[in-house]
């Protein structure tokens, strides 16, 4: 399946954005490297993937300095099946196994400070196309300019 993924860091002077290919991400720890460095790069805190798959599903894996990486998938069991998604959903943590066709799996309040907050990140999940839902993320955290010159 197709799918779109990047990379936002925060930086001092806004957001840097990079496109990001995962086809050599063969565990969740691959997928945590790549946040890593680019934060790294971007000397800021904060590090964003973005990732939607065929209009089926989008996640969202954010990482802060050295924490725990925390993630969103809108839906569960379609993110399961699919590779990267199946990657992704192991750094949910303790859930139940499978998520129901449709049901979110993470943590909806990861994007909150950012202002996507729980309720419409869960709205975002439930009703709109996975293109629309990382726009309006962008939207609200200020870096919509970045994704769409990714995104041309």
């Amino acid at each position: 399946m197709p799918y779109f993924a990047a990379v936002f860091a925060q930086t001092d002077e806004g957001w840097m954005a990079a496109e990001a290919d995962l086809a050599e991400s063969e565990t969740s720890e691959d997928v945590t490297d790549l946040l890593r460095e680019a934060a790294l790069e971007a000397s800021g805190e904060t590090a964003l993937l973005l990732i939607e798959e065929n209009d089926a599903w989008f996640g969202v894996l954010r990482l802060v300095g050295e924490e725990d990486p925390r993630v969103f998938l809108s839906d569960g069991a379609a993110a399961h099946n699919s590779a990267i998604g199946g990657i992704l959903s192991e750094l949910v943590g303790d859930r139940p196994e499978p998520a129901a066709d449709g049901d979110p799996i993470g943590d909806p309040t990861l994007l909150a400070d950012l202002g996507t907050d729980e309720a419409r990140l869960l709205r975002l999940g439930e009703r709109a196309i996975p293109t629309d839902a990382l726009t309006d993320i962008a939207e609200h955290a200020g870096f919509t300019e970045e994704l769409d010159s990714l995104r041309v």
